[in-house]
């Protein structure tokens, strides 16, 4: 039997894309105009995401699957792009397909924008703008919540309404919260400030994982540069090498957490660096083993755990498109219980094959590259720590 078909995958990455009436139709029409909406771009010349002032990215940016043109083209609108990026009935059917059990849901074009509902200069319309979100997502799930996942947004500038959104949501069957990598870069203190403590511990006590997706909260304006030009003026070089560096964008948050004592001081708390691979992991661990123990860490702290067992108890990475790094999890079993599996899907660097991707579906992809793996590895790799970290019976 096929490990797809035996093991009960479960994807640990995936987005919705947001219909366009999302905020329009679950917001009082006493917010007017300044809900976000989408409108007509004439610059981009087709609809794109309006919040307050501020354009956004096209509404089929990164609905991409099996569109037949290249990245870093896309969709121009969602009707001629792949439905199981935003009708849950279309996307239990395309889970099956793809031999995939339960998938984690994360937003996909302006989701990532969370702060751009501050903008708008209303506190009291942006914790509305994102509980709307979370009640979209909730709803979403419905279609089938033992195998649809939800995670939350969070009002991250407002740890209180951030802890009783977490509390709302579990309630309402999210399995984590989407936490921002890099909140100092929206100027906030950082991810390991004791300003956070108190969404850390309800996070703990929910059991609810912080999930450190990358490009939540990282956009400075060098980030931003592809966005103030048209589609025609990418550059294949530049394109490539910014998405590929961007797996690797979680590097210093992770560091931060592991160098720190976030973990020592809540010993239960999970995160997972999500859409960022793993292969660099042990790499990272080693060195910030050394740097540890070479800058006299283990003396000046001496209560603090070393960084790598941290990592071993507290956190998770995950792999899609990986293959030869997988060897390493034969040599190095440890990571076994650290390493998740994902797909991405509908992005352009997904498991989902097109006129336009080289991908496979995730069936064959998982087949061929667990093909050396021993079974009790690819076990919890491809579901039993994410069941364990999701809640999945």
């Amino acid at each position: 039997m096929a490990l797809a078909d035996d093991l009960r995958v479960i994807d640990t990455d995936t987005h919705v894309t947001e219909p366009p009436d999302l905020w329009t139709s679950r917001l009082s029409s006493k917010w007017g105009d300044l809900r976000p909406r989408v409108a007509y771009n004439a610059d981009w010349g087709m609809d794109c995401w309006l919040v307050g002032n501020r354009w956004l990215n096209p509404v089929g940016y990164y609905n991409y699957a099996g569109w037949h043109e290249h990245p870093p083209a896309f969709p121009p609108d969602l009707a001629r792009s792949d439905a199981a990026g935003f009708d849950p009935a279309e996307r239990l059917r395309r889970m099956d397909e793809f031999g995939l059990y339960a998938q984690v849901l994360y937003p996909n074009v302006i989701g990532f924008e969370t702060q751009s509902f501050l903008e708008i200069g209303d506190p009291g319309l942006a914790l509305e703008c994102v509980r709307a979100y979370n009640d979209f997502l909730t709803d979403f799930a419905s279609a089938d919540p033992r195998r649809l996942l939800p995670i939350s947004m969070l009002p991250y500038w407002d740890v209180e309404a951030s802890i009783a959104e977490m509390e709302r949501c579990r309630e309402n069957g999210h399995r984590g919260v989407l936490w921002a990598a890099k909140l100092h870069a929206l100027g906030y203190p950082r991810i390991n400030s004791g300003h956070w403590d108190d969404v850390y511990a309800a996070a703990q006590d929910l059991e609810m994982s912080l999930n450190l997706h990358i490009g939540i909260g990282a956009f400075t304006n060098d980030d931003l540069k592809f966005r103030e030009l048209n589609r025609e003026d990418f550059k294949l070089t530049a394109y490539i090498a910014d998405t590929a560096s961007s797996f690797t964008s979680n590097i210093q948050t992770i560091s931060t957490l592991l160098a720190s004592d976030t973990f020592d001081r809540f010993p239960r708390l999970q995160a997972v660096s999500v859409e960022s691979g793993w292969g660099y992991l042990p790499f990272l661990m080693e060195a910030l083993d050394w740097q540890w123990k070479n800058s006299a860490g283990p003396t000046l702290y001496p209560h603090r755990r070393l960084p790598s067992e941290k990592f071993f108890s507290n956190m998770y990475g995950t792999f899609w498109f990986e293959r030869r790094t997988l060897e390493y999890l034969a040599l190095h079993p440890e990571y076994a219980d650290r390493v998740m599996f994902e797909t991405d899907f509908p992005h352009p660097t997904s498991l989902a094959p097109g006129p336009a991707s080289t991908a496979r579906t995730p069936r064959e992809m998982i087949e061929d590259a667990f093909r050396d793996v021993p079974r009790e590895i690819a076990a919890k790799v491809l579901h039993g720590n994410a069941a364990r970290l999701y809640h999945v019976a």
